[in-house]
């Protein structure tokens, strides 16, 4: 793309540099919290390892990479699972081992090159699994937007389903009807409205806000302090494949963000370095009690609507979401928003990752006519949608996404016709 107003290197002003890196944070704001609001983690600590990720990123992507690092939906599923099964500690120690399978990946591909990988990981196999992660949680979202916790059950409120649908036809108006930032932002702003329409029904309690100190330490998860540090199969299995999805996403994110800027990020600075730093940043934030990362679409929006990739402004909004994680009373104003506006935007938000999946299949041409994709997918979305497990023993299973996942890749290895769409 043509006629950059900053290019990647280029330093803004600094009144230029303070808006434009404002923008770039709430951007990702809305998406970034909310994984965290709907797993059981700290928005702050999501808030603040954002930050320090996409810091970590660009510094080992040489400044040349304008890309910012937030929460992601992919490990949502996996992360209740395995915080069910062996509390929050396991979700945080299975992220690990998820940078560890980036690393990996990372060195082979300094190594060998990347071609080795689109194979392994063509769109047959990854959309529909990414179809899967949308539609698993799609209950949840339904159930968060119309029912409210009743002891140890739910129960229907049509007050609250209010709230949801004023949420999410927000977000809905904000991504149709607007073309310029807004567009970008419907999560944000859909929050936003929906906050403030469930403050004037009389759904939130507002008492936290007014306990909340200005200044407050986001709530960290230390291996060793705060949970014992172990190691289970059933954990890595949860986990881990899930890599499978995020890998996929990254190299796409790399594909569409250099077309953007008109620069080849895949050998330069090297798809290795993009995916370590990836990893890196997702070990740092479990580390510390934080949700695995991955780049972020709606920020690789804003650059191409601005024509601003100044990677000095991508660096001023991790600094800028690293400050916010501090600020007290934010953070109470977070934790109140109700869960029918979360589940009102989850509709949506899910919603659309499982239709990128379907999207990701017809931008490549998937035909549907050979038999070998239509097994692939079918397998794929059966196992992953029903929650198929193979159980080894009480404390050894694989299940849900990451067994389809894995058995996607199997399939795409031993079928005949593996270079045929």
């Amino acid at each position: 793309m043509s006629g950059a107003i900053l290019d990647v290197q280029d330093k803004p002003k600094t009144g230029q540099w303070i808006s434009l890196s404002l923008q770039h944070m709430f951007a990702m704001f809305g998406a970034t919290i909310l994984v965290p609001q709907l797993v059981g983690l700290s928005p702050a600590i999501a808030l603040l390892t954002s930050g320090i990720a996409t810091i970590i990123f660009i510094l080992i992507t040489q400044f040349k990479v304008p890309a910012y690092l937030g929460s992601s939906f992919a490990f949502i599923v996996p992360i209740t699972i395995a915080t069910e099964t062996g509390g929050i500690g396991s979700a945080m120690i299975g992220a690990m081992f998820v940078s560890l399978v980036y690393a990996i990946v990372a060195l082979i591909i300094w190594k060998t090159g990347y071609q080795w990988l689109m194979k392994l990981l063509p769109p047959i196999v990854v959309g529909p699994v990414i179809i899967v992660i949308g539609l698993a949680l799609s209950g949840t979202a339904v159930d968060m937007a119309m029912n409210i916790p009743i002891g140890n059950g739910s129960e229907y409120s049509l007050i609250h389903f209010s709230a949801a649908i004023v949420t999410l036809l927000t977000a809905i108006i904000c991504n149709i009807y607007f073309k310029n930032i807004i567009s970008l932002m419907p999560i944000l702003i859909g929050i936003i409205v929906g906050y403030a329409y469930s403050a004037t029904i009389g759904i939130i309690d507002f008492t936290a806000i007014g306990e909340a100190s200005w200044f407050a330490v986001p709530e960290f998860l230390i291996p060793g302090v705060d949970y014992s540090f172990q190691v289970t199969p059933t954990l890595l299995f949860v986990m881990v494949p899930i890599a499978i999805v995020t890998i996929s996403e990254h190299i796409g994110h790399q594909l569409v963000l250099g077309k953007i800027v008109n620069r080849n990020y895949i050998k330069d600075p090297g798809l290795h370095r993009s995916i370590l730093g990836d990893g890196i940043g997702t070990f740092i934030s479990s580390l510390v009690g934080g949700p695995p990362k991955t780049t972020y679409g709606e920020n690789i929006g804003v650059l191409a609507i601005t024509k601003v990739f100044s990677v000095y402004v991508i660096f001023g909004a991790a600094v800028f979401a690293i400050a916010f994680s501090f600020f007290g009373k934010l953070m109470a104003v977070i934790e109140t928003i109700p869960t029918a506006v979360l589940g009102g935007i989850s509709i949506l938000l899910f919603g659309i990752i499982a239709s990128s999946g379907l999207r990701m299949l017809v931008d490549n041409n998937i035909d549907f006519g050979n038999n070998r994709n239509l097994v692939i997918s079918s397998v794929i979305l059966v196992i992953g949608i029903g929650g198929a497990k193979l159980e080894f023993s009480e404390s050894f299973s694989i299940e849900g996404m990451a067994l389809a996942a894995i058995v996607g890749v199997i399939l795409n290895l031993v079928l005949p016709g593996l270079n045929k769409k």
